[in-house]
C-alpha cells in the first residue's frame, strides 16, 4: 500500500479510538511492538534532524514517520505470531 493510504487508515483508527471511552489495556506483545517502533522512529527523525521540531515537517516527512511506526509496529506483531502462534491475538 502506499503512504496515502496508509496515512488514511491511521487517521481512520485514531480518530476511533478517541471515540472510545475507556482503552483496552496493552497486551505485552503490544507493548513489546510498541517498543520495537522506537529505533526505526529514531533512525526516521535521525535523517529529517533533531533540530526541526514536527511542526516544521513537510507532509511527507510526518507520513514516513506515521508509516514507519506502522510498518515496525506490525512487522513486530507479526513476528510474535510467528514466534508463538498457539497465542490468541485477542
Amino acid at each position: 500500500a502506499n503512504m496515502a493510504s496508509r496515512a488514511r487508515r491511521a487517521r481512520f483508527f485514531w480518530l476511533r479510538a478517541r471515540k472510545v471511552q475507556d482503552m483496552v489495556d496493552l497486551t505485552a506483545q503490544e507493548e513489546a511492538a510498541i517498543r520495537a517502533t522506537l529505533q526505526p522512529v529514531a533512525a526516521l527523525i535521525d535523517t529529517i534532524g533533531w533540530q526541526f521540531p514536527p511542526s516544521a515537517w513537510s507532509q511527507e516527512q510526518m507520513l514516513q514517520l506515521i508509516t514507519v511506526a506502522i510498518d515496525s509496529f506490525q512487522t513486530a506483531m507479526h513476528q510474535a505470531a510467528v514466534d508463538d502462534p498457539m497465542e490468541v491475538p485477542f
